[in-house]
């Protein structure tokens, strides 16, 4: 199944994508220091138990370090995204 990951900046949430629907969603609240504290991600039911979760949370990072961003992880599936691969932990503010 194609996958892609997309900014939807007006909802403050990255989208993730499966064979042309929405599968999921990574949400996040900008502080006033710029960080991104993501702090809700969703994969939705018919979607699940495929590592989605692992796909949007990577792409969003991603993302965020292309951009040259900084995040909080107060959200577990990112939580846990980082603590597996600490190439990320760079990200945190």
């Amino acid at each position: 199944m194609d996958t892609s990951i997309t900014h939807d900046v007006p909802h403050r949430r990255y989208v993730l994508l499966a064979g042309g629907q929405e599968a999921g969603y990574a949400a996040y609240i900008p502080r006033e220091d710029g960080v991104l504290d993501f702090h809700h991600t969703v994969v939705h039911e018919s979607f699940r138990g495929r590592g989605l979760s692992t796909v949007l949370v990577r792409g969003a990072l991603d993302d965020v370090r292309a951009g040259g961003g900084r995040i909080a992880a107060t959200c577990s599936a990112v939580r846990y995204v980082l603590d597996c691969h600490p190439e990320y932990g760079t990200l945190e503010a």
